[in-house]
């Protein structure tokens, strides 16, 4: 046997069976406690997990056997890195395996919020016929400007090839192919600011990109734009949004992620919300989902698939 291998979180079976298929001994670990984790980490030579932990080095030191994790997803922000590589740990996520169930999401989200469809369809079943209010805008001619053209962000740009839009792509750590996307072209922060109508997030959550989106980027937009967050919701400041919708600098917003995601908003009240939670909800040109961009029934095996066949391949 080459080891066993810990799941923290639950996944898609395929990836426990492709693992065992391979010589690993799978344990489920999802419903112990932290404490109990702590004290079993130290048998496991892998461990599988979304993100029920942070697995930070008060947790790692515990797994002296340890030889890489899985995350089960793309961001990476709930992992201690820097402290795992500095022990020879392996760190491997799977954007593969949901970035076109982000995209997709994505563009749903931008054309329901452009032609006011969750809007419409809640004023319908109240029995309001409101069609002048509820004129939409067309996406076809619009600038889109792409923030982090990695896996989701490049995902994106390819569900937009259908449509006629300048597609503009900032990312200072990734250059585009232009023979995979004839279509995009990179661009600065500053281009993105001067012509963009509609602006797209997707980007990881770290100390470069927390809270990126304040006040003072989003007054730096020259015409009112359209925006969308499908990446990690501390990138932006909710009370800077509130701010730029307030007087117009963005006309709309598609949220699939919150600052407040580490709040139960299942187990709270409508007065136990934050102030600007409940003040964001005022808005009917804001579109809410919860972190749901990338959770299709697609996505939730292609994820195991990814990541079988990485830690298959590097041991």
């Amino acid at each position: 046997m080459k080891g066993s291998v810990l799941f923290i979180d639950t996944v898609h079976p395929f990836l426990q069976f492709q693992l065992e298929e391979n010589d690993w001994t799978c344990v489920d670990g999802s419903t112990w406690t932290l404490e109990q984790t702590i004290a079993e980490i130290g048998n496991f030579e892998g461990i599988i997990i979304r993100s029920r932990f942070r697995l930070d080095k008060s947790i790692l030191e515990h797994a002296g056997k340890l030889k890489f994790i899985g995350r089960a997803g793309a961001g990476m922000e709930n992992i201690d890195e820097t402290y795992a590589k500095s022990r020879g740990i392996i760190c491997i996520n799977a954007p593969e395996g949901n970035r076109n169930a982000v995209a997709e999401h994505a563009l749903g989200m931008l054309l329901a919020m452009l032609n006011n469809i969750v809007k419409a369809d809640a004023e319908v079943r109240l029995g309001h016929w409101y069609r002048e209010a509820n004129r939409g805008t067309e996406l076809d001619g619009k600038t889109v400007g792409i923030v982090g053209f990695g896996n989701t962000g490049s995902a994106f740009a390819k569900k937009l090839d259908g449509f006629d839009v300048e597609i503009l792509a900032y990312d200072p750590y990734t250059t585009e192919n232009q023979k995979l996307f004839p279509n995009v072209r990179q661009s600065t922060m500053d281009e993105l600011y001067l012509k963009c109508d509609v602006i797209s997030y997707h980007i990881p959550l770290t100390e470069e990109t927390l809270f990126m989106v304040n006040e003072s980027y989003l007054h730096s937009f020259q015409k009112p734009v359209y925006l969308l967050n499908t990446s990690r919701g501390k990138v932006l400041q909710t009370g800077a949004l509130i701010n730029a919708l307030n007087v117009g600098k963005v006309k709309g917003a598609a949220l699939d992620v919150l600052e407040f995601e580490s709040l139960s908003f299942e187990n709270l009240s409508q007065d136990q919300l934050p102030e600007s939670f409940r003040k964001l909800l005022s808005f009917q040109n804001v579109i809410l989902s919860p972190h749901i961009a990338g959770w299709t029934v697609e996505s939730h095996r292609k994820i195991s698939e990814v990541l079988a066949s990485k830690i298959i391949s590097l041991f």
